[in-house]
């Protein structure tokens, strides 16, 4: 009986001892793992309300220059750039000079329809001190489901890279709705980012939010939580670390974005989330510094 219980004892502390040295040899090669952005052609960026509205709902005008201002650089450089924004919601709010957000979803979709407008007149005048032109797309989830629609997006937007035109995509959330027998919403733009990112076959998506990256711990909760560098695969720990689809911290935050990076990771892509504070950490992000999280699969040979 003895010898059973110590033989336990022995299979349960070599399984924990197995499991840390797997966790420390994968965050080891994550770490040694050099960014190398210089193939990079095509990337969609994805901005959010946050990035975008002030917390006393006033518009970010000097974060939408400097983003535009990025962007036209790389555009300028020869890259393919599409940018995924949300923001309708926050500047219908700011035109309306509404306080909150609609508790009627009719309500939200008219006042959404409303900011839209005023979103991409103002994206519009910015890009346009920069000589560029921009383009807005409005896709609900049926459009990027059905073959023959999807096929007409995918030609949308070839058409409007190869005319130097920037496309600016959004939720079209004036139409779309969430209902069991026919739900056309795609949840949020996390995820309607990384499926623009397969549609269009980018290189890179840059996921522009109010956090710095992927921790290993909720640094809200946690003083000595950890930046990760890097992301090879979406296991139980990132899953975790994201704190689940069920908490606070999580919905429609971080959970959302781990989502996506799984998407991006189905479509053999690559991804970096990173803080929106600085638009400019963009170009740092491509030259290879290490801001934000890199969410990149290891290389089979």
């Amino acid at each position: 009986m003895y010898s059973e219980i110590a033989g336990r004892k022995k299979l349960a502390f070599q399984t924990t001892r197995t499991a840390a040295l797997t966790c420390r040899n994968s965050m080891i090669k994550e770490f040694f793992m050099k960014r190398d952005f210089s193939t990079v052609k095509r990337i969609v960026i994805k901005v959010g309300t946050s990035s975008l509205i002030q917390p006393d709902k006033t518009i970010n005008l000097e974060r939408i220059d400097q983003l535009a201002f990025v962007i036209s650089s790389l555009s300028n450089r020869g890259l393919d750039v599409i940018l995924v924004s949300s923001g309708a919601m926050g500047f219908g709010l700011n035109v309306l000079g509404l306080p909150e957000r609609p508790a009627e979803i009719a309500r939200q979709q008219a006042v959404s329809s409303v900011g839209q407008v005023a979103m991409m007149s103002l994206y519009a005048q910015i890009f346009g001190h920069y000589q560029d032109k921009v383009s807005q797309i409005l896709l609900t989830r049926d459009v990027v489901e059905f073959p023959e629609s999807l096929h007409n997006v995918s030609n949308a937007f070839e058409n409007l890279l190869a005319m130097k035109i920037i496309p600016i995509v959004n939720e079209n959330d004036a139409v779309s709705v969430d209902e069991m027998a026919h739900n056309t919403k795609f949840g949020d733009n996390d995820c309607l980012s990384a499926i623009v990112a397969g549609i269009v076959h980018a290189d890179l998506l840059l996921m522009l939010s109010d956090v710095d990256g992927l921790f290993d711990k909720n640094p809200a909760e946690h003083a000595d939580a950890k930046l990760r560098s890097r992301v090879t695969q979406i296991d139980d720990a990132t899953i975790r670390a994201a704190g689940g689809s069920g908490s606070r911290f999580g919905t429609g935050g971080m959970a959302s974005k781990i989502k996506s990076a799984q998407i991006v990771f189905d479509n053999a892509g690559q991804m970096v989330l990173m803080n929106s504070r600085n638009p400019r950490d963009i170009l740092r992000v491509l030259a290879g510094e290490e801001i934000g999280t890199w969410f990149s699969k290891e290389k089979t040979t």
